[in-house]
Order: structure tokens, then C-alpha cells, then sequence
């Protein structure tokens, strides 16, 4: 277990009223003051590589009413992505605009040849914008060229050295791109690119000719707070100011019925909900959609303005989600099984391809074993005579950048993939898994110059029990949102154990008191069976338990270990 390094000089240069308990929380993590200004005048302006080109396409074809088609990714981001720019485009006058998501097992993910012909087939669009993918889609930016429709590209993901010919490229990770922070998710550059539209109308008056009410871009902070949080990106500041505003309409019940709906289906509140209520309830019932059908219906249920159409919507993605959660506990346990067989010992990455796994959870599963293992993990599943795969690596390794390499190095046994560090896609043929396999764990182990990473739970220390309080959870809870780059504070410290119960015949429910303190507090910790000794040194974060108006501090614990 390893503790944050504090940033004395970061301390000392915190303002008097920030209390101290806070302070050191912020120096572990390497923050200045003015970085926790959570203010919306305070986001980056949009200063990106051939923005002027895509607001003229834009505009032009808002003037003309051309007929303008999204196409999105078939995950939470994209479908967010998706319904902030048919709000921000209609909010604007825009009369034909309609959105294409890609059936990932048709299809095939991005701006694909297959899903440009389906459009000029059913939309005959004038103007496509992708929004979350494109960046990679060089055939399909082709077609869609050779066949008069203009193509504006929003994407976040890594480009290549080249780039598809689209009219117009909007990623902050482009070689030529100023804007500030790589870290947006494919529904923060969409956001991004619809606020600089609704600036540039503005000022040529085209609200005023057009007797359209001015956009008011802050209404779809919700759907982008969503699709950042589902996204896992680095929450730096700009993505914590679109993260914190989009949860504040949630709270004021001023957002898309569709998150509404989901929350109520999963009994979450949606005056409370919180990054991790959005994350583990209403993100996965979405992305189930994706994973085992298309990604339409959560499409729908975030678009709708009926309460009645989104609970429907909401019903349908909940049951969709159950069918996943089985899938995925099956092909778990096939994957520990196949590990267990081979004798595994600490690797550098795991490769595993079952006949019976379903393409929409590899990513789900390659996910925990890398959790588990703290190894790149890298799930197949079969399509047609094709593998496709997808990879969760960790902080050791740049995945996009090792498959990079892999791909200059053995031309053709990668047919083809994308991504960025943490997370990648690939497809191979079938006859080269064994071959890609053996290759991807020696790049795995030449990048970490042979040496295995460790996987140290990282915590800010022990706590004293004036410390352990509800008025310090309220103060975690202000200073939301936490997230990947900006990581909620975990502690540490050796508990004595009162009153155990299970709850849901899966979580336990007991009381804890720090040895050495008289204070008792209540604890839960889930998936956990009843624990023998009667002391733990545990791993814990504050939290507050809302039950009939009353707020009482609760800690939920991570790990237990217990003395030898």
C-alpha cells in the first residue's frame, strides 16, 4: 500500500480558508489553487485546428437547410455526443437533422464503408458529422467524398501520422491543435465545437434574421457530464467544470428525462446522484444497448422529451442490462478458467479467445482481469472468420502507442485498431491469434523493459478519529466531482469490528471502531462475506448515508486485510 507524496510548497500556498484536511488532499494530487476554481467562465476557449472550416460547413448548411446526419460510436459517449448535437443543431433552426449509429456487429466501428453506403441508402445526406470516432475512418470519408457529402470529423482518440481527407477535423489531440487539454471526451470536442457555432451565429446575427431564440448551450451540460464521466478521461480542471455543471441539472431536475428515468429504475435519486451513481447505474444500462443490440435505444431515451417514451426506453435498457451482467459473469469465469488451466504465473499481459464469447463484453472483461491482474489484458471474440479484440491496459502502458509499434513492425497481422493510452480495439484474423499473442506479450514485456509493475493501493494515509467525521465527508463531497486524474481519497487504518449483517445476501453491513478511538461508525462493505476476526486493517473512504432527511457518515471499505 503506498501513501500520496504531499506537496508541501502546494500546501503552503493554499488559502486560509481551504481546512487542512482538504489541503493535504490537494497537495497529493498536485494542485494549485486556482486549478479548484470549478467556475464556467473559467473553461478553455475553443481553440482548435480547423474550426473556422467546420463553423462555415456548418453554417452554410444551416442557411440552406441541408440535411445533416450525426454519426456516433456505439458506447455512452457517442450516444451522448450523439444527442447534443441534434439539441444543439436543432436549438439553432436546423430542420433535417438525424443521427446513424454504427450495429457494431454489422458494421464495424467508425465512419466504415458499410455505414456510409447505409446512410446514402436511408438519409441521403448533404453533410455528416461523426462525433466520437472518424479519426481512423479513411475508406469511409472516401466514399462519402466521391459522393458529394461533406464530412466533419469530431473524435478524441489518437490520429494516425495521416488523416482521412474530411473537409474539416476537429480533435484536440490533432499534432497542429492548440486547444489546451487533450483530455475531452468525444462528447466534450462535440460540445465544444456547437458552443463556437452558436458564438460564430451569433455574431453574424443570424439568430436576430432567423427569429430563433439564442441557444442556450449550458442545457445540454448533463449529456456531457455523462458521456465524460462514462468515458473514464483525466479530469482535469476544464472537464471537472463540465462534469460539476452537468450534475448541478441534474440535481435542479433540469436535464435529459432519459438520465431521470434511469436513475429511477435504478432507485437512485437523482437530487444526490453523484460521478458514481451516474457510473455504475445509469452508464452501464445505456452501454448495454451497444454491447448486445445497437446503441439506438439509449439514443432514444436520452433524446425524448416524454417521460412516459424515456421509463419505457429506461425499462428496455434495464433489461438488456441484466442479459449483459450474466453474459459478462460467464465469460469471466470461462477467462479465469483458461488462466487457472494454463498454471498461470505473474505475466506481462494476457491474450484469451473463447469460440462463445460475445464481441460486446470483451471490453467489460478484458477490464476486470486487468483490474485483477494489473497486466495488459487483451479479450477476443469471434466474427465471422475475424477476431475482434479489446484491450484495458495500465498506467505503465500506452496502448495505442505499443499497437502502434506492433503494426510497423509485422505489417498485416493487425488488420486494424484504434484507441488511446488506457484503452484500444483491434481486429486480427483467426489463424493469427497464437501468432499476435506471443508478439503482443513480448512488446508488452520489451515496454516495461522486463520488468513486472507492481499494483500498490494508493491512499492519503491513516486518519486520526476527529478526523473520521461527517463534517470531512461533507467537505470530499463539496469538492466534487473525483475521477480518473483527480482520484477520490482513500484511507487506511487498523479497525476493531462490531455488529456484522448481510445485506442482499451480498454486502455486509457492520460497525467499526479505530483502535485506540471511542468512536463507532457505521461501515459497508460490498461483495464481502462476514469476517471471522474481530480486527482489520482496512481501506476505507468517507461517506454520507441520506435516510429520511437525516445525513450520518458512513465508510465504505475497498480492502480488508486481516493480521496474521
Amino acid at each position: 500500500m503506498l501513501i500520496r507524496e504531499i506537496d508541501n510548497e502546494l500546501f503552503n500556498s493554499y488559502s486560509d480558508d481551504i481546512p487542512n484536511f482538504l489541503k493535504k488532499i490537494y497537495a497529493a494530487r498536485k494542485i494549485t489553487e486556482s486549478q479548484l476554481s470549478l467556475k464556467l467562465n473559467n473553461l478553455l476557449k475553443p481553440d482548435f485546428a480547423e474550426l473556422d472550416k467546420a463553423l462555415s460547413l456548418l453554417e452554410q448548411a444551416l442557411i440552406q437547410q441541408k440535411n445533416i446526419l450525426i454519426i456516433g460510436d456505439f458506447d455512452t459517449d457517442g450516444a451522448t455526443a450523439i444527442v447534443v448535437a441534434i439539441k444543439s443543431l436543432r436549438m439553432m433552426g436546423a430542420k433535417k437533422v438525424n443521427f446513424l449509429v454504427p450495429n457494431r456487429f454489422e458494421h464495424g466501428y467508425g465512419l466504415s464503408v458499410k455505414i456510409v453506403e447505409l446512410a446514402i441508402k436511408e438519409k441521403q445526406p448533404d453533410l455528416i458529422i461523426t462525433v466520437d470516432n472518424g479519426i481512423s475512418s479513411f475508406d469511409g470519408v472516401d466514399l462519402a467524398k466521391k459522393s458529394n457529402i461533406n464530412v466533419i470529423i469530431t473524435d478524441h482518440h489518437l490520429p494516425n501520422k495521416s488523416l482521412p481527407k474530411a473537409n474539416a477535423i476537429i480533435n484536440p489531440n490533432l499534432t497542429n491543435c492548440n486547444f489546451k487539454s487533450k483530455n475531452l471526451a468525444g462528447v466534450g470536442v462535440c460540445f465544444y465545437l456547437f458552443s463556437a457555432l452558436k458564438t460564430h451565429l451569433k455574431q453574424k446575427n443570424y439568430f436576430l434574421k432567423n427569429n430563433i431564440v439564442l441557444p442556450d448551450m449550458k442545457e445540454v451540460l448533463d449529456l456531457v457530464a455523462l458521456g465524460t464521466i462514462a468515458d473514464v478521461v483525466k479530469l482535469d480542471q476544464n472537464n471537472r467544470i463540465l462534469v460539476k455543471e452537468g450534475i448541478e441539472l441534474i440535481h435542479k431536475k433540469k436535464c435529459s428525462l432519459g438520465i431521470l428515468a434511469l436513475l429511477e429504475i435504478a432507485n437512485k435519486s437523482y437530487q444526490t446522484a453523484n460521478t458514481d451513481d451516474l457510473g455504475f447505474y445509469v452508464i452501464p444500462r445505456i452501454n448495454s444497448a451497444g454491447r448486445l443490440k445497437d446503441i439506438t435505444r439509449g439514443i432514444q431515451c436520452l433524446l425524448t422529451d416524454d417521460i412516459n417514451d424515456a421509463r419505457r426506453y429506461a425499462k428496455e435498457l434495464d433489461e438488456l442490462n441484466q442479459f449483459r451482467k450474466k453474459k459478462q459473469e460467464q465469460m469471466q469465469l470461462d477467462a479465469e478458467n483458461i488462466i487457472k488451466q494454463k498454471s498461470y504465473k505473474k505475466e506481462f499481459a494476457i491474450v484469451l479467445f473463447d469460440d462463445s464469447w460475445h464481441e460486446g463484453i470483451v471490453g467489460i472483461v478484458a477490464g476486470k482481469l486487468k483490474d485483477k491482474y494489473n497486466c495488459p489484458c487483451v479479450i477476443f471474440a469471434k466474427a465471422n472468420n475475424i477476431l475482434k479484440g479489446s484491450i484495458r491496459s495500465i498506467k505503465d502502458v500506452h496502448i495505442k502507442d505499443l499497437l502502434d509499434l506492433i503494426d510497423r513492425e509485422n505489417l498485416g497481422l493487425i488488420l486494424k485498431f484504434g484507441g488511446h493510452a488506457m484503452a484500444a480495439g483491434l481486429t486480427i484474423d483467426i489463424n493469427n491469434f497464437s501468432v499476435f499473442k506471443k508478439i503482443f506479450k513480448q512488446a508488452v514485456k520489451n515496454y516495461l523493459n522486463n520488468k513486472i509493475p507492481t499494483a500498490d493501493f494508493i491512499t492519503d494515509g491513516n486518519l486520526d478519529g476527529e478526523n473520521i467525521s461527517l463534517d470531512n465527508a461533507k467537505l470530499l463531497v463539496n469538492s466534487a466531482p473525483w475521477g480518473q486524474g483527480f482520484e477520490e481519497p482513500y484511507f487506511f487504518g487498523n479497525f476493531i469490528i462490531h455488529e456484522q449483517k448481510i445485506l442482499a445476501e451480498k454486502h455486509l453491513k457492520f460497525r467499526v471502531q479505530l483502535i485506540d478511538d471511542h468512536r463507532v461508525h457505521d461501515a459497508i462493505a460490498f461483495f464481502q462475506n462476514p469476517i471471522e476476526q474481530n480486527k482489520a486493517l482496512m481501506v476505507y473512504k468517507l461517506s454520507i448515508n441520506s435516510w429520511m432527511g437525516n445525513d450520518k457518515l458512513q465508510l465504505i471499505i475497498n480492502q480488508i486485510n486481516m493480521p496474521e
